[in-house]
């Protein structure tokens, strides 16, 4: 049996470059991928995101915007560390977390607004409550945005960019040369 792997389009369609993981994943889906490989447009859903990953996956693969100073379109492949960091921002350079809400309570949740490292501290949470075990290894695939305001529509660097992040993608998850009759298409699945 293969390890399970989850890439998951992160991100917000209404905010311009924002949707580059959801659109990344749109077009990753389109491509024949391994057995054990599931591809799921999240956008804004990061609590399905961290319920989904109680399904026991060896890898998650988070594609998204990810700010880091450099010229729009670049791409970025980070690995995550283990264990979050609480004062420390997450890997796409969104910052911090939703700080507590008082002493021994846990972070503030907002399902529509949490950052991936968010997303991991709940994950984390759920783990501990249920015995689940987070993913081993946990990457992000990100492109540095041009703008994030609101509107509809990648910019043009960053929608340039999204044919690469899907190799890049492709690459990472090693996939086989499909067979004659062609491997068969993976149906994008899209959180509720």
């Amino acid at each position: 049996m293969s390890p399970k792997v989850l890439v998951a389009g992160i991100g917000n369609v209404f905010l311009g470059d924002d949707g580059f993981g959801v659109e990344a994943v749109r077009a990753l889906s389109a491509h024949p991928l391994p057995d054990g490989v599931e591809v799921v447009d999240f956008g804004v859903r990061g609590v399905h995101l961290a319920y989904q990953l109680l399904d026991g996956y060896d890898t998650l693969v988070l594609v998204d915007a990810t700010a880091r100073g450099g010229a729009p379109g670049t791409l970025y492949l980070i690995e995550t560390e283990t264990e979050a960091d609480p004062g420390a921002g997450d890997a796409t350079g969104a910052g911090a977390g939703p700080q507590a809400a008082g002493p021994g309570e846990g972070p503030v949740l907002d399902g529509h607004h949490m950052s991936p490292d968010t997303v991991l501290a709940l994950l984390g949470a759920l783990c501990a409550g249920t015995g689940a075990t987070p993913p081993r290894r946990t990457l992000v695939l990100g492109c540095e945005p041009a703008c994030v305001e609101e509107g509809i529509g990648l910019s043009a660097p960053v929608a340039a960019a999204v044919p690469e992040a899907v190799r890049m993608a492709l690459d990472l998850l090693d996939r086989p040369a499909p067979d004659e009759a062609g491997a068969p298409r993976r149906e994008l699945r899209r959180t509720p």
